[in-house]
């Protein structure tokens, strides 16, 4: 298991959606970062000045959407995730 540190949140990140039609994209769309990610782990908020803890407004399993060049790419396992600060978050799907 990976637990975040501080505010951190560890996302897998959520391929987009190919639309049909006769649209052809360029090339370059398909290498593009995904901006959507699901919330796999998150740590435990940032301290706050007088050292109280800030709660996590993100939590496991959240579908949510980031910035698109915020969050580092990691390698576990054979396997790659995303970890971003929860101020990369813009939004929670619902």
């Amino acid at each position: 298991m990976i637990k975040p540190t501080s505010d951190h949140v560890l996302l897998e990140a959520v391929k987009a959606e190919k639309k049909k039609g006769g649209i052809l994209l360029p090339e370059t769309m398909e290498k593009d970062k995904s901006e959507k990610g699901k919330v796999i782990s998150v740590g435990p908020g940032k301290m706050d000045n007088n050292g109280k803890r800030i709660p996590m407004e993100i939590k496991k399993g959240d579908v949510v959407i980031f910035t698109k060049y915020g969050p580092r790419e990691v390698k576990i396992n054979d396997k790659e995730y995303l970890i971003a600060s929860q101020e990369d978050i813009l939004a929670i799907i619902q």
